[in-house]
């Protein structure tokens, strides 16, 4: 039995809880307090766990009294003196009422092939689960999940190296520092090859973020524990002075929340030089501020269509991060990547310069949104969609590169349209019918038809601009 076999078995038992009204983000929580004592006894780490509380005696138990225990140890861990242990369980409460619901899956659980799961990774197999929680649209896990192979792409063009210090200040469940870690061991034969100082660092330094929204928090510890990371990871808003402490990286690799600040309300920062109710204009402002200023330390960030248009500070903000870093790459994602339908997203690639003004030359655009396929839970994205871009973002002459979707702008081109970055895009197919009336008209009918399908055509692009400026969707 494969991991992905095991993810699904571990779903199913979703259904066990339909009739204590659970929703299935309790249930990846509730999976969490009951995993983690499952794959602390499969690892055999079961010494950070205090005697009395393990795995084994959690199967010993029945019926009322099983649930009483799971209340009991629950309430023990929460208030453990590991730290990692405690904030896993901090506050931690179950939502199963029925005993017999919560017998059977912890005796599901140590049922399933534990052989085949270490074999694959019990990291793998947590990812896995998340990525499952996040592909069901009831969930509305995946309003803060973003595709595994997006998060790949970004982490291999940025090509962290080992000893740099890499962050995400809006970590969601740590799909970027678990995919960055991955790249590392991988060319590292998972660390043997580094000398015991630089293990210890990446182990305990080279990866670090800060998460919000408590519940999400906690399912990133545990993906850091599976995973062997023990870098900080901070429960807190980065936007708040509770994130000043993040600063000096060498790689930032994120996707913040989108939307606005309830109330219009101004960040509480003070180190942020424009100030706007915008999250993602702040933390953009937050990243590249936060990267050396060495001419190496350089940034991946999703951020939605609004940033690269927005007026006023908008236009300043893009102005000072263009002045302060080489933006030498814009990628247009395609619609229908995240499960907020209509959310348009680019990433943006730059590297922080030694100095504050005049850094960015040319910027070049990619279009992976123009006539493409609807990309959806049905048809996802693979990194085959992104073979022709990888391809021209790591060309030796950019210039070369023959794809129409592959664009440069310079910076004086930029300056002309107030710092815009809304550029790139290539002609739309879906719209050349409505470029032209028919010549001659053959009936008044006829042309009322099209000009009715162009102004509904309209009416969803104005939604779409609307559900992105106005409405508070996170995407992490």
């Amino acid at each position: 039995m494969n991991n992905q076999e095991i993810v699904q078995k571990l779903w199913n038992l979703c259904n066990v809880l339909r009739d204590d009204g659970i929703t299935y983000q309790q249930y990846v929580t509730e999976l969490t307090f009951i995993l983690f004592l499952k794959m602390m006894k499969e690892q055999q780490t079961e010494e950070v766990i205090p005697e009395g509380y393990r795995w084994d005696d959690l199967t010993k138990k029945e019926g009322i009294e099983l649930k009483t225990f799971y209340q009991r140890l629950l309430l023990e861990l929460g208030s453990s003196e590991n730290e990692r242990l405690r904030l896993i369980y901090s506050d931690a409460a179950t939502s199963i009422e029925e005993p017999k619901n919560l017998e059977k899956i912890i005796k599901s659980i140590d049922a399933l092939d534990w052989y085949s799961a270490k074999e694959e990774g019990l990291g793998n197999l947590y990812e896995g689960l998340l990525e499952k929680n996040a592909s069901e649209t009831k969930s509305g896990a995946g309003q803060y999940f973003t595709p595994r192979v997006l998060i790949d792409v970004m982490v291999q063009l940025v090509d962290p190296k080992v000893g740099e210090r890499c962050n995400d200040p809006a970590a969601g469940t740590l799909g970027f520092m678990i995919s960055a870690d991955q790249y590392l061991k991988n060319k590292t034969d998972d660390y043997f090859d580094l000398d015991p100082q630089e293990a210890e660092f990446q182990k305990k330094e080279a990866f670090s973020g800060m998460e919000l929204v408590k519940g999400t928090h906690r399912l990133a510890l545990m993906n850091a524990l599976l995973h062997n990371i023990e870098g900080r990871m901070e429960n807190g808003d980065s936007l708040s002075s509770n994130g000043k402490w993040m600063k000096n990286f060498d790689v930032i690799l994120t996707n913040p929340p989108f939307g606005t600040k309830r109330g219009g309300e101004r960040v509480s920062r003070d180190d942020l030089t424009f100030e706007t109710s915008n999250k993602q204009l702040n933390f953009l402002q937050l990243i590249y501020n936060a990267l050396k200023d060495d001419g190496k330390a350089r940034a991946a960030v999703v951020l939605p269509d609004n940033v690269l248009f927005e007026g006023g500070i908008g236009a300043q903000i893009r102005r000072d991060l263009m002045d302060k870093c080489n933006l030498h790459t814009i990628l247009r994602l395609p619609t229908g990547i995240f499960y907020a339908q209509g959310v348009k997203t680019n990433v943006l690639f730059f590297t922080r310069e030694k100095t504050d003004k005049g850094n960015t030359k040319d910027v070049w655009v990619y279009d992976l949104r123009t006539n493409m396929s609807s990309f959806g839970k049905r048809n996802q994205l693979t990194m085959a969609n992104f073979e022709n871009f990888l391809k021209a973002y790591v060309a030796e002459e950019r210039s070369k590169v023959e794809d129409e979707r592959w664009n440069k702008f310079t910076r004086e081109e930029v300056a002309k349209k107030d710092d815009s970055l809304d550029i790139g895009l290539i002609a739309d197919e879906s719209l050349s019918s409505y470029e032209n009336l028919p010549d001659p008209i053959e009936s008044v009918e006829e042309a009322i038809v099209k000009l009715q399908q162009a102004k509904d055509l309209l009416s969803e692009v104005v939604e779409e601009l609307r559900a992105v400026e106005e409405n508070e969707v996170v995407v992490k």
